[in-house]
């Protein structure tokens, strides 16, 4: 069985326990521990966390996403790609399949976003792999969008959407 590191292990501890030198003997336990000191980064993997530029006007800055697992609907889609204004917080959901690509994805996001508010200044996604891909990358920097990508496993809250759904 693991553990959490040093904090988190002894606040579990204090809950239900206490002795003289908790803190030293927790310390100790896990800085032995072979587990612990292989799973413990020894440096951050996508630098600092920085925080994302204000947004100054509508559609310029926009973040991406995809809600996956669906069950499927009658047209086959299984998938939700969700496009949001950074600005207003207003939202598109545009139903696609999981299996779509990333070329698929920007003729979606061209027919029902684009079309409507021009180009984007800057895109903020995941690191999911259709927005890592070398079509994707080409596709924006040709076009002068900036392509920002969220530090893995913590998404930045996008608060609450306005319901627009492009069917």
């Amino acid at each position: 069985m693991g553990h959490f590191e040093v904090d988190k292990t002894l606040s579990i501890f204090q809950e239900k326990f206490y002795w003289p030198y908790m803190r030293k003997e927790v310390q100790r336990h896990c800085h032995k521990c072979i587990a612990f000191l292989q799973a413990k980064a020894k440096t951050m993997p996508h630098g600092l966390y920085t925080p994302l530029p204000i947004a100054s006007s509508p559609w310029e800055d926009i973040s991406m996403d995809f809600i996956l697992g669906l069950p499927k609907i009658q047209r086959g889609f299984d998938s939700t790609f969700v496009v949001v204004d950074r600005f207003s917080k207003m939202a598109y959901f545009i139903p696609c399949q999981k299996v779509d690509d990333a070329s698929y994805i920007a003729k979606l996001f061209f027919r029902d976003v684009v079309k409507l508010y021009g180009l984007p200044r800057t895109i903020v996604s995941d690191r999911d792999t259709k927005f890592l891909s070398h079509f994707w990358k080409t596709l924006w920097s040709r076009l002068g969008t900036k392509l920002h990508f969220s530090t893995y496993s913590h998404p930045k809250p996008m608060g609450k959407p306005k319901l627009w759904i492009g069917l």
